[in-house]
């Protein structure tokens, strides 16, 4: 299992002491990537009446309540075991606003919006574009992400989601590895097949490889 940072453990520690602002730094500290996390997989259609800070606030204040538990056995790295709590709150975010309710919502698009994908989306996807798509001028950037998240939402959930978490939450494959109980060659040889993939659906029609 990967270990978490120094100062991860060290505020852990504090927690575990009674400390309660240890406590307010440890989930402040982890905010901003649980609002990426959040961001990155909520559906476009609902996230236009779901804000994703709301979301954000509701798994750190679950967090909050089962940190005494946590702390006591903790299985995971702390990072890791927030995603499961934030994973568990966009399925009821969609569950609610989607399933339930079905008022004309747009097919489900599980990528964020050309544009917040910022220079990890544009990294990714100038490799596998024509040489002439640059990020150099500003409409090839826009052209270049338009690309890339179109072909995100063809991919299967499977390899959609390993580029995510590699390229866009810049996790590491051990922490992968870790947060789907694979091998770290086996969370290797998944990112590799989908990048491949991906570079399938990236090349033009009738272009060469």
């Amino acid at each position: 299992m990967p270990p978490n940072s120094p100062e991860t453990d060290e505020l852990l520690d504090q927690a575990r002491r009674g400390d309660k602002q240890a406590t307010e730094r440890l989930l402040a500290s982890q905010r901003a990537a649980v609002r990426r996390m959040i961001e990155l997989r909520l559906d476009r259609a609902i996230s236009a009446r779901v804000d994703a800070s709301d979301v954000v606030q509701e798994v750190l204040l679950e967090a909050s309540r089962r940190l005494e538990a946590y702390l006591r056995e903790p299985k995971l790295p702390f990072q890791l075991w927030l995603r499961h709590i934030a994973k568990d709150h966009i399925i009821d975010a969609h569950r609610r606003h989607r399933l339930a309710q079905r008022r004309g919502v747009d097919q489900e698009q599980p990528i964020a919006a050309a544009g917040r994908g910022g220079t990890s989306s544009l990294e990714l996807a100038s490799p596998f574009c024509d040489g002439e798509l640059t990020p150099a001028a500003a409409a090839m950037q826009q052209e270049i992400q338009r690309r890339l998240y179109a072909a995100l939402a063809k991919l299967d959930e499977e390899h959609r989601e390993i580029i995510l978490l590699r390229h866009f939450e810049q996790m590491s494959n051990q922490d992968v590895a870790a947060l789907h109980g694979l091998s770290e060659a086996g969370a290797s040889m998944r990112h590799l097949r989908a990048l491949r993939r991906l570079r399938e659906l990236l090349r033009p029609e009738g272009g060469s490889p």
